[in-house]
């Protein structure tokens, strides 16, 4: 994979529009009462729109049927539920790249996951094919993905056209972060868990997930970018964490002074990430940080849990990270930027109300966000930096 490593050209090129006060998080504190909007500092993205009349782009289809090769016979690989998407641009189009679960269980996590792709030309109208591009199969990697599957993708590309998925790969005992490569979105090649090769396979059967690489803008195209001379991930669902590359394919976790899994954020009792800080799509870096969106999950106890959201509520946060110190969160958002409000992200299979964000494609100088929507269809919403809206325009408290 050729590296690049002209940041400060990455850096200079990223336009952010500012909206709000710089050194604030978010207006109010966790117990006020009132209404509130959610106002953004001028360090994070916001705010993003949900088109009208558009949502959800993609849904169930029971129509869809996939020669499963693990279970020797046809499935409805899609029929139960389709989520969780990733997003990328390729050739003037945005692919998203979204987990689909099949009828062969029921709750969450104990059907079949596999990853299907669907095409746009605005970002909102899909064209949907007609199987998954990945998926369990008799291969490398069948002791990691049977037979839970392949979830939650995030997607990046290299300058030269390499993308990379990171994605769980869930054998109904363990989830691991997996890395998986490809040249056309279509036929990927597994790498197996990423830090499976990592201190001598210490981490190698450590339950992980949810894995952000850092990009940044080179002109319109967002692509993967070294930091310090690393390539550089986020992931981590319980707290924050980080890991470096060489390659892209094999992952070094960061440790801390004790020889421990650094934590970069944790979950903050009282707000809406109490229970959970999970990490969102590829992090950006831009001029004044490396910013990460992440998916702050609220706990279900009532002392602990920020009572503004639904107790086990899925929110959407951002936090920017230092260029020089990328382990060093220096700004965080108190008031997620993001969150559930319509009928669809609050039904499914996650009635608590979930918009779970892991798609973030950039085309024609707009951000397009896909999220699933309480574990069963697929959103997207749209933030155009030279139109900003204050926060998604939603009063906080209703």
């Amino acid at each position: 994979m050729k590296q690049f490593t002209t940041v400060s050209f990455f850096v200079l090129s990223l336009a952010i529009i500012a909206c709000g006060n710089k050194n604030k998080s978010n207006q109010s504190n966790p117990g006020e009462t009132g209404m509130t909007y959610n106002g953004l500092p001028s360090w994070a993205f916001g705010g993003f729109v949900r088109p009208e009349g558009a949502n959800p782009v993609i849904c169930p289809d029971t129509m869809s049927v996939f020669d499963c090769p693990m279970r020797k016979k046809t499935v409805g690989w899609e029929e139960s539920d389709t989520f969780n998407p990733a997003a990328i641009v390729k050739d003037g189009k945005i692919y998203v790249l979204y987990r689909a679960e099949d009828n062969s269980a029921t709750g969450i996590g104990k059907r079949t996951s596999r990853i299907g792709i669907a095409e746009s030309i605005d970002g909102i109208t899909m064209k949907r094919y007609p199987v998954p591009v990945m998926y369990p199969d008799e291969d490398n990697a069948r002791e990691y993905e049977w037979e839970g599957g392949c979830e939650d993708p995030r997607v990046a590309v290299t300058e030269d056209g390499t993308y990379v998925m990171a994605y769980t790969a869930w054998n109904r005992k363990v989830p691991r972060l997996a890395i998986a490569t490809s040249v056309d979105l279509i036929t990927w090649e597994k790498h197996g868990p990423a830090f499976a090769h990592a201190y001598d396979g210490r981490f190698r059967d450590m339950a992980c997930k949810s894995g952000s690489i850092v990009t940044a803008l080179n002109g319109d195209r967002q692509v993967i970018a070294k930091v310090n001379g690393k390539y550089l991930m986020y992931w981590g669902e319980k707290a924050v964490c980080a890991a470096i590359s060489d390659d892209l394919i094999n992952w070094k976790p960061v440790l801390d002074e004790n020889n421990e899994l650094k934590v970069l954020i944790k979950p903050r009792k009282g707000y809406f990430d109490s229970a959970l800080t999970e990490c969102g799509p590829p992090a950006i870096m831009k001029n004044d940080g490396i910013l990460l969106f992440y998916n702050g999950k609220n706990r279900n106890d009532d002392e602990g849990r920020d009572k503004r959201f639904n107790a086990g509520a899925y929110c959407a946060g951002q936090v920017l990270f230092d260029l020089k110190d990328p382990y060093q969160a220096v700004e965080r958002l108190d008031i997620p930027f993001f969150r559930p409000v319509e009928a669809f992200e609050k039904s499914g299979q996650y009635v608590d109300g979930t918009v779970f964000i892991e798609g973030l494609a950039y085309l024609d100088n707009k951000w397009y966000l896909y999220y699933g929507c309480a574990d069963s269809k697929v959103g997207v919403a749209i933030y155009d930096p030279a139109d900003p809206a204050n926060g998604d325009g939603i009063p906080l408290l209703q």
